[in-house]
């Protein structure tokens, strides 16, 4: 297993596997049995980064979500597993209410959004269902356009300087809003987001195309922007969620999002192709090693519901593309 140093503090930073591990569906879709099969093999293989969120997963039996929480917390009594283990959660959107559809939650009013309140409820919570006194990472699920940013970086910073969160991470908002964030954190010396997560795959996706709660364009993909400001700013790194895309590069019963439904989408796959065919793996390793080995500091979280499939998303850290198969993907458009 490779690893990465995530955070900027030293007080709290902390080396986490180069590959992450999605326990969205765990305590529901996949059962308690093969999820602790999972998180054992992963562990086994040196894997140090798991990745869930408090409304996990709250679509699959009307409830408010915490499941997976639920579930990763009795892993971690059963196996003895302590702070060798990084457990990122997510807090902002948690349905208010059992029952409510997928649909529901697509409005702001309908989640519990990213107030200093919300955010020390969502924390104990949390805590609770892990079963720790500190949350080793926690990011701001998505945007919350009730309340300033400032409220929510200050809210934030609360729970940190309490003992109850480590790092601060961010998903699914505009570059420009993390940007504000994070700028008004240093200016208060408090602590910022330190971590980004997006989805980001090889394949590019349409941004410009309305969001569930974003009708001027989709934030929770990977940009240019915040490609650029990934680059520009040393020290924070991305988590990729779908990086394979639930199985689309490799199942042909699965279509792509409609997102990636553009003339640019075929000449990337060929490359993918091209490239797996040369080094004989699949075309979910060349995704990941693709992920893992480029310029911008890139932690793919991938999703199993099997062990096999975690076995196969595991060979991909020890593949290292050539200069010239990277340069082939990099040119596809």
């Amino acid at each position: 297993m490779k690893f990465r140093t995530i955070g900027l503090n030293p007080d709290s930073r902390r080396e986490v596997s180069a590959l992450a591990l999605g326990a969205m569906p765990f305590g529901t879709g996949v059962d308690e049995e093969t999820s602790f099969a999972i998180l054992d093999r992963f562990v086994e293989a040196g894997g140090s980064f798991v990745d869930t969120a408090n409304n996990y997963a709250f679509w699959h039996n009307g409830t408010q979500g915490g499941e997976s929480e639920a579930l990763l917390g009795r892993w971690r009594a059963d196996r003895g597993i302590g702070g060798e283990v990084t457990i990122a959660t997510k807090m902002g959107a948690r349905a208010k209410a059992p029952g409510m559809s997928f649909a529901d939650t697509g409005k702001f009013e309908n989640i519990e959004g990213l107030s200093p309140k919300a955010i020390k409820e969502a924390v104990d919570r949390s805590r609770e269902n892990l079963g720790v006194d500190k949350l080793d990472l926690l990011y701001a699920h998505v945007e919350d356009r009730s309340i300033p940013l400032e409220e929510t970086v200050e809210g934030f910073a609360q729970v940190v300087a309490d003992g109850s969160v480590g790092l601060l991470g961010v998903c699914n908002h505009f570059a420009w809003k993390v940007e504000r964030s994070r700028a008004h954190a240093a200016a208060k010396g408090l602590p910022g987001y330190d971590v980004l997560q997006y989805q980001h795959t090889y394949l590019r996706p349409r941004t410009d195309r309305p969001a569930r709660r974003s009708p001027e364009g989709a934030n929770g993909f990977v940009s240019g922007e915040l490609l650029t400001y990934l680059t520009e700013n040393p020290g924070l790194w991305l988590v990729a969620y779908s990086p394979l895309l639930a199985g689309a590069y490799v199942r042909e019963d699965k279509p792509l999002e409609f997102d990636y439904d553009h003339p640019g989408t075929p000449n990337r796959l060929a490359a993918l192709r091209e490239v797996a065919k040369e080094i004989d793996a699949t075309l979910n390793q060349v995704v990941l090693a693709w992920l893992i080995g480029g310029d911008v500091p890139v932690i793919p979280l991938v999703g199993a519901s099997s062990v096999a499939q975690l076995n196969e998303s595991l060979e991909a850290v020890d593949i290292t593309l050539t200069a010239e198969q990277r340069a082939k993907l990099d040119a596809a458009a």
